[in-house]
């Protein structure tokens, strides 16, 4: 079977996990903290090893690093945005749509260009490869805005969650 028709069978899946997940983003959600911890620990670690891949090409590791902070930037917006809950049943709180939904949709439209891209369609100026998949300053700067937001949410929410545990009741 080759890549292509791997892809394309696995296409309704993707979609509807993309679906899903934004239609996650513009409802009230359950705080779980493992959740939280597990971004909050997760991207950071991402970020630094493609940072170490990226090492040979200044302008792609400036653009991750750059994204990275621009995406803490954003997330510190985004909680101000954000609506908290503390009810009798737990923590709950309701992101800002609109600044999950464009995050999800910049990361989704550059993940089809790259597999459109590997996959053998001629799009001019794109390297070819998997090794430069993570050394392309495009990719890693959607993936840096992406990843330092979440990470720095996640931290926001933990940080919510720990202000709220001390409020007497």
């Amino acid at each position: 079977m080759t890549p292509s028709m791997v892809l394309l069978l696995l296409s309704p899946l993707i979609i509807w996990r993309f679906y899903s997940r934004i239609r996650r983003l513009t409802v009230r959600q359950r705080s779980k903290a493992w959740r939280h911890w597990s971004s909050a620990t997760l991207f950071p670690l991402l970020i630094l090893t493609l940072a170490w891949t990226a090492l040979g090409k200044p302008l792609a590791l400036t653009s991750l690093l750059a994204a990275a902070v621009a995406g803490i930037g954003l997330a510190i917006w985004g909680l101000k945005l954000t609506r908290f809950e503390t009810t009798e049943q737990g923590y709950f709180y309701t992101p800002n749509a609109h600044i999950g939904i464009a995050l999800s949709l910049l990361f989704a439209g550059r993940l089809v260009f790259r597999i459109v891209n590997l996959y053998g369609a001629d799009v001019a100026g794109a390297p070819k490869g998997l090794g430069d998949f993570a050394k392309s300053p495009l990719t890693l700067l959607v993936f840096g805005l992406l990843a330092g937001y979440y990470a720095a949410y996640a931290i926001g929410v933990l940080r919510w969650r720990r202000a709220q545990a001390r409020i007497p009741t």
